[in-house]
């Protein structure tokens, strides 16, 4: 097995100063070659795999692939990458935010892997350029080339079979669809976004009623979500379903307002549940149900995918799919557990009266 000693002879430091490195001793100030030296010589020798408890340091890049004029989705993304600093820091990392992928490249060398948040397309002769240069990085929230990289991802499948569950708990027999549309990887367009394609075979799994009732259409934005409630109001006057899932609170805002401008009352008139709870979601009219994508956790975990990928040099690519929790407002209010019935206990002096009337 590696040791101290033999990381220290390969690169000519001290044992004392390896130790601390390694150890992340706060106190420790040493050059950044020296750093990267220690580093790469523990990863060479197999220290930094026996040592699993150590969380080694890395310079490490920072793709923020988001530009949008809508203020909501950049705060969705704005709060990821805040998390992503804030885990970073504690794990002693050291973050440089790109927000180009090629300014990204132009400075591949100082870096031992990247991250990347944001959904917009890069394209597949780049991303496979990336890997050229920078085998080692994770997507968070997204999966652009799952061939290619590890990725950290909120379980969307097992969300919407959450949400439809509720749903079916609740005694609601129709239960409708609103979201965007996207692309499966960045390589080609589906037809259809993940989330409406698990809503369908969830809703057929529980028996519920979706007939004319999916809208998966348009961009992630407030005035798409308006506009997909407007025409799935038209769709069904009077005849509207017993809720509606919505695939982001982004959409579900603009869902909102397209009922409360026809009197549509939430949830006397119809539930909505949406996802990712983002802090707009306990200001709407009313306050809205989702289910909380958890980002420091997103964060936490990419970022050991990240030091682990590194640290083993492994090639096999890892996904990870993280739970997601039903934050309960006034939109959606899901059944009650029943409570079970429990006998009543005779008290001492029944059980005694009726002995003497026995006798």
């Amino acid at each position: 097995m590696a040791t101290i000693k033999e990381i220290a002879k390969r690169t000519g430091y001290s044992q004392a100063t390896v130790s601390r490195l390694l150890n992340g001793d706060p106190t420790l100030s040493v050059r950044e070659e020296t750093r990267r030296a220690i580093i790469r010589a523990s990863e060479d020798l197999g220290y930094s795999a026996q040592a699993k408890r150590i969380v080694i340091p890395h310079e490490v890049a920072l793709l923020d692939n988001e530009e949008s004029d809508e203020t909501l989705r950049d705060s969705y993304f704005a709060d990821l990458r805040s998390a992503l600093e804030h885990n970073a820091k504690q794990q002693r990392m050291e973050l440089t935010v790109f927000h180009s992928l090629d300014e990204m490249l132009n400075q591949k060398g100082k870096f031992d892997g990247f991250m990347a948040i944001g959904a917009n397309v890069i394209a597949e002769s780049d991303l496979e350029e990336l890997h050229e240069v920078m085998p080692y990085g994770v997507f968070i929230d997204v999966n652009p080339a799952p061939n290619l990289f590890d990725s950290v991802q909120p379980d969307l499948q097992q969300t919407m079979h959450d949400a439809v569950e509720a749903c079916a708990k609740a005694g609601m027999k129709r239960v409708g669809f609103i979201g965007g549309k996207g692309r499966l990887t960045n390589f080609y367009e589906v037809d259809e976004e993940g989330r409406a394609t698990y809503f369908r075979r969830e809703m057929g799994r529980y028996g519920l009623d979706l007939r004319g009732l999916v809208y998966s259409d348009g961009l992630f934005t407030v005035e798409n979500g308006r506009k997909l409630g407007e025409q799935f109001i038209r769709d069904h006057n009077g005849a509207l379903p017993d809720a509606v899932i919505v695939s982001a609170d982004i959409i579900a805002v603009g869902v909102l307002q397209a009922f409360n401008a026809v009197g549509v009352i939430v949830p006397r008139d119809i539930s909505v549940i949406s996802i990712n709870n983002q802090a707009i979601a306990q200001l709407t009219s009313p306050p809205l149900s989702t289910f909380s994508i958890d980002q420091n956790e997103l964060a936490r975990v990419a970022i050991l995918t990240l030091a682990d990928a590194i640290a083993s040099k492994r090639t096999v690519r890892q996904h990870a799919y993280l739970s997601t929790t039903l934050e309960v407002r006034d939109s959606f209010v899901p059944a009650q557990p029943k409570r079970e019935s429990r006998p009543k206990l005779q008290t001492r002096s029944k059980r005694s009266a009726r002995s003497k009337r026995a006798a």
